[in-house]
């Protein structure tokens, strides 16, 4: 299983990835990023959580990618997600802040 980190465009995502350790670590962002990062693999496009469907949008992200858990770096994604974290829950996806433990 991967994990996801949001906010691909900021320092702290790569910070926590090296604090990870892992090689089944994915960064992931709804920010314009250079298409490049995109088609190379190394970033994901990650939907806007300003669409209704946001919730649901990641959830099958995370289904398509084999995801487990999710680290939401930016606010707004963090509040709706945490949200939605029973539906998450059912997928066994886990919704984390940069306060759990890595």
């Amino acid at each position: 299983m991967y994990i996801l980190i949001t906010g691909a465009a900021s320092a702290e995502a790569y910070s926590l990835k090296t604090a990870l350790s892992s090689e089944q670590v994915l960064v992931g962002d709804y920010v314009e990023l250079p298409d490049i990062l995109i088609q190379s693999g190394k970033v994901i496009k990650l939907p806007n959580p300003l669409n209704p469907a946001y919730t649901h949008q990641m959830l099958a992200l995370c289904l398509d990618r084999g995801i487990g858990a999710i680290y939401a770096l930016r606010e707004q994604e963090k509040e709706l997600l945490l949200n939605a974290n029973q539906l998450f829950q059912e997928y066994d996806i886990k919704i984390k802040t940069t306060d759990d433990k890595i």
